[in-house]
């Protein structure tokens, strides 16, 4: 926040994406205490393992220490740090931080659960925390209108065209446009219906948002396929998916 606050260069990667100090350092601020459990970690902003390294691997953390640094170089709030925890290839535990609205998501899949609270700098600690989640939960949403998320910065003509598509089927069809994995965040409590994303993203872009979705029995499902996104993969780049109910 104080580099948000402050003046900043941009870097550029090969990709054309933009990167920032604030991205360094969360990084390794991130890395830093997830150490601690042991636990191997895929970053964004890290060196990536060889898979034949990877694949050997039951559990790892999937970490974008900022995610929508296109956000963070707008200034509009709207981007966030994403930590989950994956098993086998699916996101147990996911969370979701907004740094500038001190707001904190997390999900856990085995208890069926997913949460939101506002962290309290002079309340630290997990225990506050958890004291002051509230559970959320996804709209039970009328059959004549439905509500589709759609990216700040990456809206395409295969997104447009699946927005056309639904409009066949439903009387009203808003879109809600946010920024980051803030879009996985809308749907799970309740403020938008349908997620689809034909645009590309990495692991690190969707584990916690998922793992915080399929806690509240939401699915992230390959468009092509079907199946829902799985982790740790050779190849690190998701399918386009739609994120919807059950």
């Amino acid at each position: 926040m104080k580099i948000y606050t402050g003046n900043f260069e941009v870097e550029y990667k090969d990709d054309k994406s933009p990167l920032t100090q604030a991205d360094k350092n969360a990084n390794e601020l991130i890395n830093s205490h997830l150490a601690f459990s042991g636990i191997p970690v895929i970053s964004e902003e890290s060196k990536e393992l060889p898979y034949a390294v990877r694949k050997h691997w039951q559990s790892c953390w999937i970490v974008d220490p900022l995610d929508g640094t296109k956000e963070f170089v707008k200034r509009n709030g709207e981007f966030t740090v994403n930590i989950a925890l994956v098993e086998q290839g699916r996101p147990k535990l996911g969370i979701i931080y907004v740094p500038v609205e001190k707001l904190l998501y997390y999900g856990i899949v085995d208890e069926g659960k997913s949460f939101k609270v506002v962290v309290d700098p002079l309340k630290p600690g997990l225990d506050a925390i958890i004291n002051f989640a509230r559970e959320i939960r996804p709209s039970k949403h009328k059959k004549e209108e439905i509500r589709v998320v759609g990216s700040r910065s990456h809206m395409n003509d295969e997104t447009l065209d699946f927005v056309e598509g639904l409009k066949k089927q439903f009387d009203r069809v808003e879109i809600v446009s946010k920024g980051s994995s803030l879009k996985f965040c809308l749907v799970a409590e309740g403020n938008a219906d349908i997620y689809p994303r034909f645009a590309p993203t990495y692991e690190w872009d969707t584990a916690a948002g998922q793992a915080i979705c399929e806690a509240v029995g939401l699915q992230v499902l390959s468009a092509n396929s079907k199946d829902p996104l799985i982790y740790n993969k050779e190849n690190l780049m998701n399918p386009g998916f739609i994120l919807s109910k059950t």
